[in-house]
Protein backbone atom coordinates (compact mmCIF):
# COMPACT_ATOMS: atom_id res chain seq x y z
CA UNK A 1 0.00 0.00 0.00
CA UNK A 2 1.24 3.11 -0.84
CA UNK A 3 2.38 6.29 1.78
CA UNK A 4 -0.52 9.11 1.78
CA UNK A 5 2.62 11.33 0.97
CA UNK A 6 3.78 8.94 -2.23
CA UNK A 7 -0.12 8.91 -3.42
CA UNK A 8 -0.43 12.95 -3.01
CA UNK A 9 3.00 13.23 -5.02
CA UNK A 10 1.81 11.05 -7.87
CA UNK A 11 -1.59 12.81 -8.06
CA UNK A 12 0.20 16.50 -8.04
CA UNK A 13 2.29 15.20 -11.19
CA UNK A 14 0.21 14.01 -12.79
CA UNK A 15 -2.17 16.84 -12.81
CA UNK A 16 1.25 18.90 -13.38
CA UNK A 17 2.20 16.76 -16.51
CA UNK A 18 -1.30 17.00 -17.99
CA UNK A 19 -1.34 20.80 -17.27
CA UNK A 20 2.04 21.44 -19.18
CA UNK A 21 2.25 18.44 -21.90
CA UNK A 22 -1.40 18.11 -23.43
CA UNK A 23 -3.77 20.41 -21.17
CA UNK A 24 -6.66 20.95 -24.28
CA UNK A 25 -6.51 16.74 -25.17
CA UNK A 26 -9.04 14.49 -23.53
CA UNK A 27 -8.24 11.06 -22.24
CA UNK A 28 -11.52 10.38 -21.49
CA UNK A 29 -12.59 13.01 -19.57
CA UNK A 30 -10.98 16.82 -19.61
CA UNK A 31 -8.38 18.34 -17.44
CA UNK A 32 -10.84 20.11 -15.66
CA UNK A 33 -13.13 16.99 -15.02
CA UNK A 34 -9.86 15.39 -14.07
CA UNK A 35 -8.84 17.83 -11.41
CA UNK A 36 -12.29 17.81 -10.02
CA UNK A 37 -11.88 13.98 -9.17
CA UNK A 38 -8.71 14.36 -7.67
CA UNK A 39 -10.63 17.48 -5.35
CA UNK A 40 -11.67 15.07 -2.77
CA UNK A 41 -8.63 13.82 -1.99
CA UNK A 42 -7.02 17.09 -1.81
CA UNK A 43 -9.44 18.59 0.48
CA UNK A 44 -9.43 15.53 2.88
CA UNK A 45 -5.60 16.42 3.00
CA UNK A 46 -6.00 20.49 3.44
CA UNK A 47 -8.54 19.07 6.34
CA UNK A 48 -6.06 17.09 8.14
CA UNK A 49 -4.05 19.78 7.68
CA UNK A 50 -5.79 21.87 9.93
CA UNK A 51 -6.68 19.44 12.57
CA UNK A 52 -3.15 19.20 13.09
CA UNK A 53 -2.71 22.86 13.28
CA UNK A 54 -5.83 22.95 15.81
CA UNK A 55 -4.79 19.33 17.51
CA UNK A 56 -0.99 21.62 18.16
CA UNK A 57 -2.80 24.68 19.31
CA UNK A 58 -5.05 22.78 22.33
CA UNK A 59 -1.80 21.32 23.27
CA UNK A 60 -0.26 24.35 23.86
CA UNK A 61 -3.46 25.50 25.56
CA UNK A 62 -3.82 22.78 27.55
CA UNK A 63 0.08 23.44 28.82
CA UNK A 64 -1.07 27.11 29.86
CA UNK A 65 -3.86 26.52 31.18
CA UNK A 66 -2.16 23.20 33.07
CA UNK A 67 0.58 25.86 34.48
CA UNK A 68 -2.44 28.16 35.94
CA UNK A 69 -4.38 25.26 37.14
CA UNK A 70 -1.39 23.90 39.10
CA UNK A 71 -0.41 27.90 40.49
CA UNK A 72 -3.79 27.45 41.78
CA UNK A 73 -3.59 23.81 43.41
CA UNK A 74 -0.25 25.10 45.04
CA UNK A 75 -1.92 28.00 46.55
CA UNK A 76 -5.04 25.57 47.88
CA UNK A 77 -2.79 23.28 49.32
CA UNK A 78 -0.88 26.03 50.84
CA UNK A 79 -3.75 27.38 52.53
CA UNK A 80 -4.95 23.95 53.58
CA UNK A 81 -1.44 23.35 55.51
CA UNK A 82 -1.51 26.71 56.78
CA UNK A 83 -5.38 26.21 58.03
CA UNK A 84 -5.11 26.10 61.98
CA UNK A 85 -8.30 23.13 61.84
CA UNK A 86 -6.91 20.79 58.63
CA UNK A 87 -2.70 21.36 58.52
CA UNK A 88 -0.35 19.49 57.21
CA UNK A 89 -1.53 16.19 58.98
CA UNK A 90 -5.29 16.50 57.89
CA UNK A 91 -7.02 13.28 55.58
CA UNK A 92 -7.36 16.50 53.11
CA UNK A 93 -3.71 16.56 52.73
CA UNK A 94 -3.92 13.01 51.82
CA UNK A 95 -6.49 13.60 49.30
CA UNK A 96 -4.83 16.09 47.93
CA UNK A 97 -2.56 13.70 46.82
CA UNK A 98 0.26 14.68 49.64
CA UNK A 99 1.48 11.96 52.33
CA UNK A 100 0.43 13.20 55.81
CA UNK A 101 3.05 14.59 58.23
CA UNK A 102 2.96 11.60 60.93
CA UNK A 103 3.33 9.08 57.74
CA UNK A 104 6.52 10.63 56.71
CA UNK A 105 9.28 8.27 56.79
CA UNK A 106 12.34 9.84 58.42
CA UNK A 107 14.86 9.61 55.72
CA UNK A 108 17.40 7.84 58.37
CA UNK A 109 19.27 5.25 56.52
CA UNK A 110 22.39 2.87 58.51
CA UNK A 111 24.85 2.02 56.06
CA UNK A 112 26.17 -1.38 56.35
CA UNK A 113 29.78 -1.86 56.67
CA UNK A 114 32.21 -4.57 55.29
CA UNK A 115 33.34 -4.99 58.80
CA UNK A 116 30.38 -5.53 60.35
CA UNK A 117 29.83 -8.59 57.87
CA UNK A 118 32.72 -10.53 58.84
CA UNK A 119 33.07 -13.01 61.87
CA UNK A 120 35.57 -11.51 64.29
CA UNK A 121 39.37 -13.31 64.09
Amino acid sequence: MNSPKTVEARLRASINAWEEMAPAKNFGMTLDEFKAGMKPSFDVRDKLADLADQTTKAIDDRANFDEASLALLQRVLNSILADPTEGPDSSLVEGFGLVRKSERKTGLTRKKTAAAGKKPE
